[in-house]
């Protein structure tokens, strides 16, 4: 297995999605790197500075009021810092460090910010301290141990955080949502016309009448969009004139094929008279099944039909004709076909297997989003190597099941036909009771 299948595995599996991961991932990736180097060199740098800042006031505080000789030198640096510097110093006789705060309380930017200031506080006094930080009331509060009491100083946030962190992060995901919403209109409408292309050649394809379908959007897809049309446009008018032809001839050989009929009613009776009327039967038998070949699905429209009730119609008629058949249905299933043209598929299936066998086995299943549907016989079978070769027109297959039919080739290959063009497959294999197996796939 390839390196490259996992990968494969959790990629978008539509044009839209694989559209949109092909915009958003190189700006994801570029702002994951910006955001990196924004907080690494930018935001890093300007926390360091303001923490260094503050640390420097707070070691000339706490040198003052270790050095101070009256209580007055202390009251006077508790009221300079808090008219000039926004911080509430407070001197606590005899007081003592409280406990560490608790590290799960404490938040990753504002963690950092901590951090950063314990760290340069550190290279400034020599005392002992503590950090508190209360982010409900956009507080810090630094404690610092003194021989004769303790120096509790409290600063709001914004004197060691930056607010630009905030700010470019918001207008981060903002620049990335309103991105991703131009984005995914922007890709609806190009898929848009891409999806409609492709149902209507979906249906197209399987005999259906096609929805209207103007081609829009990008250059290429209005060239394919036109490319369709013009497509269908062709394929509609080669089949009105083939059927207008067909009915033509069809008309053509039977007016001399019914006057030769009436003038050998008139002949008399004799060995010649059997075989000229056996010689018409079998002209007449072989234009139809050209004609059946070539006129394909015609008009027809598409019916649900209740698949228990049709293939038990169909089974019915073949033990009349004395071929023991048994069926295997699960109840409730249906499928939209042309009604007459998928009977005369599968009715050709099973006439070609009661020609070789005396036994035959049909069951329809679902499996899947597909109906499966296999007929085996227990009749000489069909070489592997001619599996495909059994479903081209006229071709009849020496040493095989068609070598003493009489017939001119034409039921597989019209039994197929109609099957692709309701969108299924039809394929051969050999069959566990000797004979032949019939396999048909149709979408539901």
């Amino acid at each position: 297995m390839s390196e490259g299948l996992p990968i494969k595995k959790f990629l978008p599996r539509t044009l839209f999605g694989r559209s949109l991961m092909i915009l958003v991932t190189p700006v994801l990736l570029i702002q994951i790197i910006t955001s990196f180097v924004f907080f690494d060199r930018h935001w890093s740098k300007m926390t360091t500075r303001l923490a260094f800042a503050v640390s420097g006031e707070l070691s000339v505080i706490t040198a003052t009021i270790k050095n101070g000789d009256t209580i007055r030198d202390i009251e006077n640096i508790i009221a300079y810092s808090g008219r000039y510097l926004d911080l509430d110093v407070r001197f606590i006789p005899d007081g003592r460090l409280p406990d560490k705060q608790e590290s799960s309380v404490v938040q990753v930017w504002e963690s950092v910010v901590a951090q950063k200031l314990s760290a340069e506080l550190a290279t400034q006094i020599s005392e002992p301290f503590v950090i508190h930080a209360n982010f409900a009331d956009k507080m810090i509060e630094v404690f610092i141990q003194l021989e004769d009491g303790l120096v509790r100083v409290s600063l709001p946030q914004r004197r060691l955080f930056s607010s630009s962190g905030y700010v470019f992060l918001l207008w981060m995901i903002g620049a990335s949502l309103l991105l991703l919403v131009v984005a995914v209109v922007f890709m609806r409408n190009q898929v848009r016309p891409i999806r409609k292309l492709a149902v209507a050649a979906d249906r197209f394809g399987r005999g259906r009448a096609a929805p209207f379908f103007k081609p829009e959007g990008a250059k290429e897809v209005r060239q394919a969009g036109h490319a369709f049309l013009e497509m269908r446009r062709r394929i509609e008018r080669q089949v009105s004139q083939r059927t207008e032809m067909l009915a033509g001839v069809s008309h053509d050989l039977r007016t001399p094929l019914t006057r030769m009929k009436l003038q050998v009613e008139m002949m008399e009776e004799g060995l010649d008279k059997a075989d000229m009327q056996q010689d018409i039967a079998d002209m007449e038998r072989m234009i139809h099944g050209y004609l059946d070949f070539v006129r394909g699905d015609g008009d027809e429209e598409f019916e649900a039909v209740s698949l228990a009730e049709f293939f038990e119609r169909l089974v019915a008629k073949m033990k009349h004709q004395g071929v023991k058949t048994d069926l295997m249905v699960a109840g409730g299933l249906s499928l939209v076909v042309r009604p007459l043209a998928f009977e005369r598929a599968i009715s050709n299936l099973l006439t070609n297997a009661g020609k070789y066998a005396d036994h035959i086995w049909v069951s329809a299943r679902k499996d899947g989003e597909k109906l499966q549907i296999v007929i085996e016989d227990n009749g000489p079978g069909v070489a592997e190597d001619q599996y495909e070769a059994v479903f081209k027109p006229f071709m009849r297959v020496d040493s095989s099941r068609n070598a003493e039919t009489g017939g001119v080739g034409l039921g597989l290959p019209i039994a197929m036909d109609i099957i692709h063009a309701h969108g299924g497959k039809i394929w051969l294999e050999a069959s566990e009771y000797g004979g032949l197996k019939v396999m048909v796939r149709m979408p539901l």
